[in-house]
């Protein structure tokens, strides 16, 4: 395997920029997961790390060598595509073993790789059927065991499960987890689900308009985003924002009140430029929106109700008509209408300034020490 290391690699068609100056540096055997709206640019990077698309400028990196120039077939590739791109004529060991076959690898070499690799993937019983005779997890599985035939230096996954239904989709997530830990391959992996980003991913991309706001670890993401847009994307439900007025600033806290919330404290360093009166917006995950008595917190009305079981999500509004969403223990059931008392923070408030850049936290989550 080997690393992967993109500098300010930027694409644009005519005056339209679809990616600007994008940096990053991918360890051998690294998970990295690119996420973002649709439109963001991640499949266009993911295709020009390929070489299936041009870049406009910058460099891309493979395993120590500037690969601009490098057609695809040489840049020790494979990718695995969203429509999996098998040959209905061809058996599963000759979809597996097509490529190997045109690059001139010996036969008895070709079985010996396409038997491990189906042993790995658990499909040796399928090696003689054609993909119509097969399921969407099974010919996912075909796609990606004629990648791993090729013992590529880098994988590229583009969306592959996008296809498959929701007990599926998390079936194939977690053999993906399970192959990347048994192959200790470098792997860069596209999905607009961020339920798939957080589970797979060593380090997330968050893209948007062609650019990266953020790179880190899950959890960093999570408890410190760097600003609104990633606060709002990673996250499902995605954090409630609430536009507030600073009414206290002291070293180690911001204090600010809005009509329906009251006075609340937030643990951040409030910067330089904070003053009393300023306009700022507090962050608040629905799961970390605490229940209470009726009259120690904050008075709200259920307008949706979902009770899954294991947890509810409520849409309520407060006394300003205020929409929050508020995640809670499914061990009650809620109703539309009903009231309910509700208290934010101390713990687990973010704070954005005037233009959307996160405040520094204080005490950082036990999990990032």
């Amino acid at each position: 395997m080997a690393g992967l290391s993109l500098k300010d690699v930027k694409k644009s068609y005519a005056d339209f920029n679809v990616l600007d100056g994008i940096d990053l540096d991918v360890k051998d055997g690294e998970f990295i997961v690119f996420v973002g709206p649709s439109g963001c640019g991640k499949s266009t990077l993911l295709r020009m790390i390929a070489g299936l698309e041009e870049i406009s400028a910058g460099e891309i990196w493979i395993d120590n060598t500037l690969c601009n120039a490098i057609p695809a077939k040489l840049r020790g590739i494979a990718m695995v595509f969203q429509s999996y791109a098998l040959y209905p004529h061809k058996t599963v060991f000759q979809n597996m073993s097509f490529g190997l076959q045109i690059a001139g690898t010996p036969a008895e070499q070709i079985k010996v790789k396409v038997n491990a690799a189906a042993d790995i993937l658990e499909i040796t019983h399928l090696l003689d059927r054609k993909p119509g005779q097969l399921s969407g997890g099974q010919r996912q599985r075909v796609a990606i065991g004629r990648a791993i035939v090729r013992d590529p230096k880098v994988f590229l996954f583009d969306e592959p499960l996008s296809n498959l239904d929701a007990a599926l989709r998390v079936h194939m997530r977690m053999e993906i987890a399970k192959l990347h830990h048994d192959l200790r391959a470098t792997m860069v992996y596209v999905t607009h689900d961020q339920t798939e980003a957080m589970t797979l991913a060593d380090r997330i991309v968050v893209l948007d308009s062609g650019i990266a706001r953020q790179i880190g670890t899950p959890l960093e993401l999570y408890h410190l985003p760097r600003d609104m847009f990633v606060a709002g994307f990673i996250g499902s439900p995605k954090m409630n924002f609430i536009e507030v007025s600073v009414t206290g600033i002291a070293e180690d806290q911001v204090r600010v009140a809005a009509d329906d919330l009251g006075t609340i404290a937030v643990a951040v360093k409030p910067g330089p430029a904070l003053s009393l009166g300023d306009r700022v917006t507090l962050g608040v995950r629905p799961e970390h929106i605490d229940q209470c008595s009726t009259g120690e917190g904050i008075d709200a009305v259920i307008d949706v109700a979902e009770n899954t079981g294991e947890n509810a999500l409520l849409k309520l509004h407060t006394s300003t008509g205020r929409s929050l969403m508020w995640s809670v223990s499914g061990e009650e059931l809620w109703k539309i209408g009903q009231h309910c008392c509700i208290r934010l923070g101390p713990r687990n408030l973010q704070l954005f300034d005037g233009e959307g850049l996160a405040f520094e936290q204080i005490n950082r989550p036990r999990v990032l020490e």
